[in-house]
């Protein structure tokens, strides 16, 4: 198994032990190519700011929501130590993963392990053998803890032999879609039935106008993976592209599809590539009429813009000034072009708060 380290010469001695090392290396089945790679994550309790008028309690994964990235290549050995900083059990869910013979990494309270109590550590231990966009959850009270409190995260394993249309790819991006229902959002233990009301809709935990645009060039080429976190539905709609449907629940379709619109349900995955190629300024936004509001108060919602690149933005345009605040990550766009690993995003960061917890003993 090759392990992240680098074979290395210097001043050209052991060149041929380098090349022999090389060779062996080459000739050695593809599922040798794969790394042993370990992360830290915590769960904590922390206010957000879902919306102009809307702070929220969540339990954020490291603090944030959606929780940190985690980008790994297909065949990679996965170690997850996760420690549990709240007032109530959780678990995580490793959504997608086949966990072949390692069914107790699976993450559900009561059938594969104990709920990770608070001030307890959990390890976790995973192979990356499916491919594609997937990603983790809290299965703990799933109702409330995933539903309104923001307890997901997103993960992207690589294939080790891309499709024609991945390589194309200029520009990757995650939409995780959720709901909120604002008169929960200041006590835990509450919300998440049946009869409660959403009435709060966002991408990546922000309800416009607190998202950001999707800047892009002429000629870019955009992978859209769409995330249905909660249990809402959304219909994304592109104005004056199509996406091209490649991928669903991480996997590539025998028969890719066009479409302007695309329903996203609760835990799927769609892959859309979209082609950069007629430059101005288009909305790209949920289709549920309600959604695309706050509290009932158009604009809101599950809204952002395609920007090209060079485009004027007058006086009256609702973004005109959105660079004094914009974030570049606000898609995870810049940390799915770094290397392998597991990345917060400062942009999705709650405020701190007071738990009482203790600290216990490492599962």
């Amino acid at each position: 198994m090759f392990h992240d380290h680098h074979l290395i010469t210097k001043h050209g001695q052991g060149s041929a032990a380098f090349i022999a090392a090389v060779m062996t290396l080459l000739l050695l089945p593809a599922a040798a190519w794969s790394a042993s790679r370990e992360f830290n994550m915590s769960i904590d309790e922390v206010k957000i700011h879902v919306a102009p008028n809307l702070d929220y309690k969540v339990f954020g994964f490291d603090g944030q929501v959606p929780g940190p990235l985690i980008h790994v290549q297909e065949g990679d050995e996965v170690t997850v130590h996760v420690t549990n900083n709240t007032t109530l059990p959780h678990t995580i869910h490793w959504h997608g993963f086949y966990q072949t013979d390692n069914w107790k990494n699976d993450g559900v309270p009561g059938i594969t392990q104990e709920a990770i109590q608070p001030g307890d550590t959990f390890t976790y231990h995973w192979q990356a053998e499916k491919t594609g966009t997937l990603w983790y959850h809290c299965h703990v009270n799933v109702n409330e803890h995933v539903g309104i409190r923001g307890m997901f995260g997103p993960i992207v394993v690589d294939p080790k032999h891309p499709t024609t249309v991945e390589k194309k790819v200029t520009k990757d991006v995650i939409m995780m879609l959720s709901t909120w229902q604002s008169a929960y959002a200041d006590k835990y233990g509450t919300g998440g039935g049946p009869t409660d009301e959403a009435d709060y809709f966002s991408i990546n935990g922000k309800s416009f106008p607190l998202t950001q645009p999707l800047r892009v060039k002429k000629g870019d080429v955009v992978r859209v993976r769409f995330i249905g976190a909660g249990d809402g539905v959304h219909y994304m709609h592109s104005h004056g592209h199509d996406m091209l449907v490649a991928f669903k629940d991480g996997l590539p379709l025998a028969n890719p599809y066009y479409a302007d619109t695309v329903a996203v349900g609760p835990g799927e995955r769609y892959d859309v590539i979209m082609e950069m190629n007629n430059p101005g300024r288009f909305i790209f936004h949920d289709h549920v009429d309600s959604h695309v509001t706050n509290a009932g108060k158009y604009p809101g919602g599950p809204i952002t813009i395609i920007e090209y690149d060079g485009i004027p933005k007058e006086d009256w345009y609702v973004w005109k000034d959105k660079d004094k605040d914009y974030d570049p990550n606000f898609f995870y766009s810049e940390s799915l072009a770094k290397p392998y690993g597991i990345y917060d995003s400062a942009g999705f960061k709650g405020a701190p708060l007071e738990t009482g917890r203790r600290h216990r003993r490492q599962q």
